[in-house]
């Protein structure tokens, strides 16, 4: 059985190991497109800061070339916000000659855009467009005007006031938008809409000063999405279920396995109708116990390996280790084993444990064979203590004792050398802590601790009824 437990642990400790490798992939692979993402949006920005940079080639005279500078900073930012938020660019100059009708196309939709001094004025020029070319603003095609603009215009046609506006702008604004509208057939807001900047953004004088706030607010973004991917991968109670449930499987198969095998050995096959209706019962029962088994130490491996931090390897077999010694707890309280028993069985249980702490701890660093014994009993003598707490109560200081013993007594039969070594080492394993407290880390998401907690404590078979499940029941236990 004891067996059963360490192998079914470390089996269930690869699948989850597997698992956490599976995510850490993922976040790598997503971190990296991301980055990929936003240095297609900065180029966006250059692309706009190098048509700037050539005056003479844009349109218009000075007063006037903020017009083609404000086409390129809309199709060059949307497009940069597009590439961060891993999208489609959604607009393009392509195909679109200079002297067309429309600017540019966003969504394949035709756009022209004005951006002319004034509120009225900038009105007047799309009511001119629209004269011009019959069907622009009617189907499905749009206007652009600087936003500060047409947020006065919103306001304006809302009745809202507008301070330093004469009631004789007022009533133009309303005249005119009245006029695109019959023009049209369709709302004002449907054929006239904001553009990404403000009139005054795009002037020459200010135009570096906006696209270096651009840049701020895509790497600010771009910041904000990274913080989100590795929120989205981080360990979770979903997750933990899954694997859980991956563990039940586990567990229950490899108990199933097992108890068909000592059937077998008994001289009964299943598929020859050898097994009785007693002979079903008892491997339901124990494959359903391996099932339950392997679905807990699922869960506390995942909230050790993910929540405290530990290696699989680690957190596997500290599982499988206070497993076991609940049960020996369980043999002592029947008397079926002595006192004395139970620190050498327990003892030997968590060997492997330390085996595994030393690997987390030391990591490829070579131990000194005449030392090896000391060090491994010594701190599975600690995982011992750890564990027994909560089942020897008054006796755990008998068993302090006992293993300060042994530790003390394999010092004597260490060379003076090795001595230095194996006080190093054991110190070294120290800073791990009490192992169980690093799986209720207060530093955790309150959550996810909680859960990990509630699947520590059903692997160290603590009753139901002594488990705090959730926030309120543990402010009922904090107020009784």
């Amino acid at each position: 059985m004891k067996e059963n437990v360490h192998q079914t642990t470390q089996i269930i400790g690869g699948m989850v190991a597997g698992d956490n490798l599976r995510h850490a992939e993922q976040l790598k692979a997503a971190l990296e497109s991301q980055d990929s993402a936003f240095a297609k949006a900065i180029e966006q920005v250059v692309k706009v800061r190098d048509f700037v940079g050539s005056p003479e080639q844009i349109l218009g005279s000075d007063k006037t070339k903020h017009g083609e500078i404000a086409e390129q900073v809309e199709v060059g930012i949307r497009n940069a916000r597009d590439y961060l938020r891993q999208q489609t660019p959604s607009a393009t100059f392509e195909g679109v000659g200079r002297t067309a009708p429309e600017d540019y196309l966003i969504n394949s939709v035709q756009v022209q855009s004005k951006f002319i001094n004034g509120l009225n004025k900038n009105l007047d020029h799309v009511l001119e467009h629209m004269s011009k070319y019959d069907n622009f603003g009617r189907e499905g095609s749009y206007y652009h005007i600087p936003r500060d603009y047409y947020e006065t215009i919103q306001k304006v046609l809302k009745g809202e006031s507008v301070e330093g506006l004469a009631n004789r702008t007022l009533q133009k604004i309303q005249q005119k938008a009245q006029e695109i509208e019959e023009f049209s057939g369709k709302s004002f807001s449907a054929v006239v809409k904001p553009g990404i900047s403000n009139y005054t953004e795009v002037q020459q004088g200010k135009l570096h000063d906006t696209l270096d706030r651009h840049e701020q607010k895509l790497s600010d973004e771009n910041k904000q999405i990274k913080e989100n991917i590795r929120t989205d991968v981080q360990p979770n109670l979903g997750d933990m279920a899954q694997v859980a449930g991956k563990g039940a499987l586990i567990g229950g198969g490899i108990r199933l396995a097992f108890k068909v095998y000592e059937k077998y050995k008994q001289g009964k096959n299943p598929f020859k109708g050898d097994y009785t209706a007693d002979d079903w019962k008892e491997i339901g029962i124990d494959t359903a116990k391996g099932a339950a088994f392997g679905g807990i130490a699922a869960g506390a491996i995942y909230a050790l390996t993910n929540f405290a931090s530990l290696s699989a390897p680690f957190a596997g077999s500290f599982v499988s280790a206070g497993q076991v010694i609940a049960s020996l707890a369980n043999e002592l309280n029947l008397g079926a084993i002595s006192f004395d028993q139970f620190a050498e069985l327990s003892q030997l249980a968590c060997m492997e444990s330390a085996a595994a702490a030393l690997a987390s701890v030391l990591g490829q660093a070579v131990i000194p064979i005449p030392v090896l014994g000391a060090v491994l009993g010594t701190i599975a003598g600690r995982i011992v203590i750890d564990f027994s707490k909560k089942y020897l109560g008054k006796e755990t200081e008998k068993l302090q004792r006992q293993m300060d013993e042994y530790y003390n007594q394999c010092l004597a039969k260490i060379d003076q050398t090795y001595r230095a070594v194996v006080s190093i080492i054991i110190a070294e394993y120290e800073k791990l802590g009490d192992l169980t407290k690093a799986a209720f880390d207060t530093g955790k998401n309150v959550a996810l601790r909680l859960q990990a907690s509630i699947q520590l404590a059903e692997a160290y078979e603590v009753s139901e009824t002594d488990i705090i499940h959730d926030i309120d029941e543990l402010d009922a236990f904090m107020l009784s």
